[in-house]
């Protein structure tokens, strides 16, 4: 369901079907990042632990299926005076799209 702005909601679901958390993006892979930085990160990228994420477009059945995962990195020299000297960066990799049984 598109908002008047563009943006699409997307529910994290848990194991036991638990929507607690919505994140919004113009495409599920935006959302899938918002998502992911909330991980618990990892010193670096190949030492973060990988973990599946399941966001349900709402208003739809369509549940997209992501692997994320998240790392610390130093900040950017040009980074602005409010950001800190280290940031939590993430990535994620679609694992494909399942339909809810309705």
């Amino acid at each position: 369901m598109v908002r008047d702005d563009g943006k699409r909601n997307f529910a994290l679901r848990q194991t036991d079907g638990d929507e607690s958390s919505v994140f919004s993006g113009n495409t599920p892979r935006q959302a899938a990042l918002k998502a992911a930085r909330r991980l618990d990160p990892g010193s670096s990228e190949d030492a973060a632990d990988r973990v599946e994420l399941r966001l349900r477009e709402k208003g739809t059945d369509k549940v997209h299926i992501y692997e994320g995962w998240a790392w610390h990195e130093d900040a950017p020299d040009d980074k602005p005076d409010w950001m800190p000297g280290e940031i939590t960066e993430a990535n994620v990799s679609k694992q494909g799209i399942e339909h809810l049984d309705g």
